[in-house]
C-alpha cells in the first residue's frame, strides 16, 4: 500500500470535518503541505516503493501492462503524427468562440473570439439522444462545423454517420473530451514512473490545448435566464457533472515535474484556469442533496494541486478551497457540517432523499471514512456517529426477498455491502473487535456467498495501485439474524416512509408506504408497494425515462402510476425535491420495537393533504398473518375535497403479471367495455393518455381481480388476489400501463417486466370517497397451495355510522374474522361486539382460540369480555388454551361477567383475570 503523507495531511482535515457534523466548529486547515509533485496518490519519494510493488506483485503488473496495452498505441502514433489524437478533441478549432450559449436545458450557440481554439460545451442537459459516441478512429479530426457534429444514428438501421446539431447529441462531446483527457493522464503516470519523455509529450500536448482553451471560455449564459443558471459548469449542464476536472487534477499532478522543466511559463495560466473551473463549481449546484458530497469531492481534488494561498495574489490556493469545503456555506455549497446535519435523521439513520440515493450517499460517505482510515492511518468514525447508525439501518430497506424498496427514483436490487464491509475494514485497522463483530456478523448475514478471501482482480487504471486490500472475514464471528436489524415496523420522518413487516423469504409479509418528501420523490399522494410469494407484486415502476424526458415528467413521476388515489383526475404537485409528507396517526406495534408485541398482526393510519385540489386523504394498511404460510392485507383508504364538489375520486393498483382478471366475488369476468373516460380529455392529468387498453364496468357489488405471474414449466404460479368491496357510485377499470423500469436484472420474474405493459387495475369513485372508501383485502397465494381466504363480506354498523367500514372473513382453516373501521371514532356495533377504534380485528380460530386487536381505540366489546382505556390506544388481547395475554400500550380495564380488573401499560405477557 502506498502511503501518501501529504494526502494524509489534507484529507484528515477533509474527514475530521465531517465526523464533527453534528459539532458545528471549524476545522483546522494543515499547515505542513507537501510541497512537491505528484502528491495526489503518492509521492516522489515513494515511488521505489511502487516500483518494488509492480516487481514483486503480479497484480501490480497486470495493472501497469494493461494501460500500457491502451494507451502504448496512441503514444506511437504521436511520434510521427502528434495531431491525431489532439485534433479528436472537441473544441471550437475553426471559430475559437469564447461565450457559449444554452436555452434551457439545451445547447443554443457560442460567439466571441480566442486566441486560441477553445472547449466545446456539452449538447444538452437530457443525455437521451439517438446518436451514439463514435471511436476515437472515426471521429473527423479539427471537427467544427456549422452543421454540428458527425456521429453514428444509433435509430437507423446500419448506424450510419450523419450531421448533427449539436443540441440533439446529449453528453457526447463530453464524453469523448474526457475519453481523450483519461488517456493523457494514464500517459503522465507512465511518463512519471517510468521516464519515457514520449508519453509526456503525449499527454502535455493534449492537456495544453485543453486547459489553454478553457482558460479563454467564459460562464456558460442561459438565454432563458432560468434555473439552469445556477446549474451550468464550464463543459456540463450541471457542475455534478463535472467530473473530468478530477482528471485534469490527476493528470497535472503526474505531469507537473515535466511542466516545471520544460513549460514553466504557462503554470500561472493553468493554475489561474484550474481556480476558475473550480469557483465554478463553488459558485453553482443543488447543496442539499448528494450534489454537496460530489461537488466537494471534485473541488478537493483539483484544491490539492495548486500550490499555496500565500503563492496567488489573490490568496486563493490550496488553503483556500480546502477550508471552503470544510468549513464555509455559501448558496449552493454547503460546508460538509450542514450537508450532514440536513441529511440524516440523527434518530435512525436514513438520509432525506429516495431510497437509489440514500443508499448511494452512505456508501460514499463510509468509503470516505474507509479509504482515509486506510491510505492515512486516520479513523474518523468516532466523530461521525451517524454513520454507524446510517449503515446499520440499511437492512430496514429490504423486502423479504432481499429486494430494496424503491419509491421515488429507485430501483429494485439487492443492498450493496460495501458500507458495510469498510466498516469492517475500520475496525480491523483499529483493533476494535466489537465493533469489527457487529459488522461481520451483518455482513456474513448480506454477503454470505460471496467469496471474500478471494483477491479481485483489479483493473488497468492508476488508482488500483492505491486501493484498499481485498477483506479477510474472521470466521470466528458468525452471520447474524436478520430479526437484529430488521423491525416489525419502521418509521423515517424525514422520508415520509413506512413499513410493515412479517416474516422472511418468499413466505414473509410487507407493506411500505411513502409520501413525498425529500429528494428525488415522485407526486404520488399515499403510495404503497407489497409483497407476495418472493415478489414485490404491488411495485413502483421506477422513473422510466430520464428526468427530462416527457414520460417521466408526464408519467412515471405522476399520481396514475403509482398505488395511491388521485382526484378529479388533476392531484399533482412538484416531483423531485418534495415537501408533501404524511402524517403518521397510529401504528402497531411502535416504530423500531424490537420485541413484547404480538407478532401476527400490524397496522399504519396515516393522513395527506392532497394539495392540489385540497383534498384529505387516509389510508389504513394492515398485514394479518394467519398460518405459517398465509395472511393477507388491509387497504382502506378514504378521500374527500374539503370544499366538497368532488367529481371522483381514483384508486389505482398496480401488480406484476402477465395476465389480470377483473372479476365479480363468485370468481366470474365482469364484462367490461372499452371506455374513454380516464383520459387527458376534460381537463385532466397527460399521465392517463400514456395508458390505453382501458375498459370498465359500473356497478355496486363485491368484485375481485388477480394477477398471475406465469412461471416456467415445474414451478408454482404466483397469484396476488384483490377483493374489493362494492358500493353504489363505483366504476372499475382493467388498463395497461407503461412497462415497470424499476427492475433490473436478476429479478428472478418470468417475463421482461420492463418491455411488457403493467397491468393495472383502477376503482373511481364518483362523488367523495370517505363515506363510501376503498375497502380492499389483498392476499398473494400459489398455484400450490391457493387461497386461504374463502370468502369475504361487509357489513354496516347497527347504529348507521357512514364513516364505518365492516368486513367478515372466513378462511379454509375455520377462521372467522371481524374487521371494523371507522375514522371518528363514535361507537360501532355489529353483533355482540362494539368498538369506537380506528381499526378493530376480532379473529375467532377453529380451536377457540381468539384474539382481539385494538388500534387507536377507548372502548371495545368483544368474546364476552369489555375492554376500556382512558386515552385512545393500541391493545391485543389474545386468548390461547386456557391462558389469556395482554399487550396494551395504554392503561386499562378489562370486565368480564361484572368482574373488573385494572392492567398498567405494559409489554405482551400472560395475564390473570380471577
Amino acid at each position: 500500500m502506498i502511503i501518501n503523507k501529504y494526502c494524509s495531511t489534507l484529507l484528515i482535515a477533509f474527514c475530521s470535518y465531517m465526523t464533527m457534523a453534528q459539532n458545528v466548529q471549524k476545522i483546522p486547515v494543515p499547515t505542513n503541505l507537501e510541497q512537491g509533485y505528484p502528491r495526489l496518490y503518492i509521492t516522489e519519494a515513494e515511488k521505489n516503493d511502487l516500483k518494488e510493488t509492480i516487481q514483486n506483485e503480479h497484480w501490480a503488473k497486470e495493472v501497469l501492462e494493461g494501460i500500457h496495452e491502451r494507451i502504448d498505441v496512441h503514444i506511437e502514433r504521436h511520434v510521427s503524427d502528434p495531431e491525431w489524437m489532439v485534433s479528436r478533441l472537441q473544441m471550437h478549432w475553426k471559430t475559437k468562440a469564447k461565450n457559449i450559449y444554452v436555452k434551457g436545458i439545451d445547447y443554443s450557440h457560442a460567439d466571441g473570439e480566442a486566441p486560441v481554439p477553445t472547449v466545446r460545451f456539452v449538447g444538452s442537459r437530457d443525455y437521451t439522444t439517438p446518436y451514439g459516441k463514435p471511436n476515437l478512429e472515426d471521429i473527423l479530426p479539427y471537427m467544427d462545423d456549422s452543421r454540428g457534429l458527425y456521429l453514428p444514428n444509433r435509430s437507423k438501421e446500419g448506424n450510419p454517420f450523419e450531421w448533427a446539431e449539436q443540441s440533439k447529441t446529449g453528453r457526447i462531446v463530453y464524453s469523448i473530451n474526457e475519453e481523450i483527457i483519461g488517456l493523457a493522464r494514464d500517459a503522465a503516470f507512465i511518463q512519471w514512473l517510468e521516464g519515457d519523455e514520449q508519453y509526456a509529450k503525449f499527454a502535455y500536448d493534449i492537456f495544453h490545448t485543453y486547459l489553454e482553451g478553457m482558460s479563454y471560455r467564459s460562464e456558460p449564459i442561459d438565454l432563458l435566464n432560468g434555473h439552469i443558471q445556477t446549474l451550468v459548469g464550464f463543459t456540463n449542464f450541471q457542475v455534478i457533472h463535472e467530473g473530468v476536472l478530477i482528471d485534469i487534477a490527476e493528470l497535472y499532478d503526474f505531469l507537473h515535474p515535466y511542466i516545471e522543466a520544460n513549460h514553466a511559463e504557462n503554470i500561472p495560466m493553468y493554475d489561474k484556469t484550474i481556480k476558475r473551473w473550480t469557483d465554478q463549481i463553488i459558485k453553482n449546484g443543488v447543496p442539499q442533496n448528494n450534489w454537496n458530497l460530489h461537488q466537494a469531492k471534485v473541488i478537493l481534488k483539483a484544491a490539492m494541486v495548486l500550490r499555496s494561498d500565500a503563492d496567488y495574489d489573490d490568496r486563493k490556493g490550496r488553503e483556500y478551497y480546502i477550508n471552503y469545503i470544510l468549513n464555509e456555506t455559501s448558496a449552493r455549497q454547503w460546508s460538509l457540517t450542514k450537508f450532514l446535519d440536513y441529511g440524516y435523521d440523527p434518530a435512525n439513520g436514513i438520509w432525506a432523499e429516495s431510497p437509489g440515493y440514500s443508499l448511494g450517499v452512505t456508501k460514499d460517505l463510509t468509503n470516505f471514512m474507509e479509504d482515509f482510515n486506510n491510505t492515512f492511518d486516520h479513523n474518523i468514525l468516532p466523530y461521525m456517529p451517524v454513520m454507524k447508525k446510517a449503515v446499520k439501518v440499511l437492512p430496514q430497506y429490504l423486502f423479504p426477498n432481499g429486494q430494496t424498496v424503491a419509491f421515488g427514483d429507485s430501483n429494485y436490487s439487492s443492498l450493496s455491502t460495501e458500507p458495510i464491509s469498510d466498516m469492517i475494514r475500520i475496525a480491523q485497522k483499529t483493533g476494535n473487535k466489537e465493533l469489527e463483530e457487529e459488522f461481520t456478523r451483518l455482513y456474513r448475514l448480506l454477503a454470505e456467498n460471496e467469496k471474500t478471501e478471494k483477491n479481485r482482480k483489479p483493473i488497468a487504471q492508476i488508482s488500483s495501485f492505491f486501493a484498499s486490500k481485498p477483506l479477510k472475514i474472521n470466521p470466528e464471528y458468525e452471520k447474524a439474524d436478520i430479526d437484529d436489524y430488521i423491525t416489525q415496523t419502521f418509521y423515517a420522518p424525514n422520508v415520509s416512509w413506512h413499513v410493515q413487516r412479517m416474516g422472511n423469504g418468499k413466505h414473509g409479509l410487507m407493506a411500505s408506504l411513502n409520501g413525498s418528501l425529500g429528494n428525488h420523490m415522485h407526486a404520488n399522494g399515499i403510495n404503497m408497494e407489497l409483497y407476495g410469494k418472493g415478489f414485490v407484486q404491488g411495485s413502483d415502476p421506477g422513473k422510466g425515462a430520464g428526468y427530462l424526458q416527457p414520460i417521466y415528467l408526464e408519467y412515471y413521476s405522476q399520481f396514475p402510476a403509482h398505488n395511491t388515489v388521485m382526484v378529479d383526475g388533476v392531484s399533482s404537485y412538484t416531483e423531485m425535491l418534495s415537501y408533501h409528507a404524511f402524517d403518521l396517526l397510529g401504528e402497531y406495534p411502535k416504530s423500531e420495537k424490537k420485541d413484547g408485541y404480538f407478532e401476527d398482526i400490524t397496522y399504519s393510519d396515516v393522513y395527506f393533504l392532497e394539495p392540489e385540489t385540497r383534498s384529505d386523504q387516509s389510508r389504513m394498511v394492515s398485514i394479518v398473518r394467519t398460518g405459517e404460510e398465509t395472511g393477507y392485507y388491509v387497504d382502506i383508504f378514504r378521500s374527500k375535497k374539503q370544499r366538497k364538489g368532488d367529481k371522483f375520486h381514483d384508486y389505482f393498483y398496480h401488480n406484476l403479471g402477465q395476465s389480470m382478471k377483473v372479476m365479480d366475488a363468485n370468481g366470474e369476468a365482469l364484462k367490461l367495455s372499452p371506455s374513454e373516460e380516464m383520459a387527458f380529455a376534460g381537463g385532466h392529468l397527460y399521465a392517463l393518455d400514456y395508458m390505453w387498453n382501458k375498459k370498465s364496468v359500473k356497478l355496486d357489488k363485491d368484485y375481485q381481480v388477480e394477477w398471475k405471474i406465469d412461471m416456467p414449466e415445474g414451478e408454482e404460479d404466483v397469484f396476488m388476489n384483490l377483493w374489493m368491496k362494492g358500493t353504489e357510485g363505483r366504476e372499475v377499470f382493467s388498463i395497461k400501463s407503461p412497462p415497470n423500469k424499476a427492475f433490473k436484472g436478476g429479478h428472478g420474474l418470468p417475463y421482461e417486466v420492463d418491455e411488457e405493459p403493467y397491468l393495472t387495475f383502477a376503482a373511481r369513485q364518483h362523488g367523495a370517497a370517505w363515506e363510501r372508501p376503498f375497502v380492499s383485502v389483498y392476499e398473494p397465494f400459489t398455484s400450490g397451495k391457493g387461497k386461504s381466504i374463502e370468502k369475504i363480506s361487509g357489513f354496516k354498523d347497527e347504529n348507521g355510522n357512514k364513516e364505518f367500514v365492516g368486513l367478515h372473513l372466513t378462511h379454509r382453516s375455520g377462521r372467522e374474522d371481524y374487521v371494523f373501521s371507522s375514522t371518528n371514532h363514535q361507537e360501532v356495533n355489529y353483533k355482540d361486539m362494539a368498538t369506537d377504534a380506528t381499526y378493530t380485528l376480532v379473529a375467532n380460530e377453529k380451536d377457540g382460540n381468539w384474539v382481539i386487536f385494538i388500534g387507536n381505540g377507548k372502548e371495545v366489546t368483544a368474546k364476552g369480555y369489555k375492554i376500556s382505556a382512558p386515552e385512545k390506544g393500541n391493545v391485543v388481547f389474545k386468548k390461547e388454551g386456557k391462558q389469556l395475554k395482554l399487550h396494551n400500550e395504554v392503561p386499562v380495564e378489562i370486565t368480564y361477567k361484572r368482574k373488573k380488573m385494572k392492567f398498567e401499560s405494559g409489554d405482551f405477557r400472560e395475564i390473570s383475570f380471577k
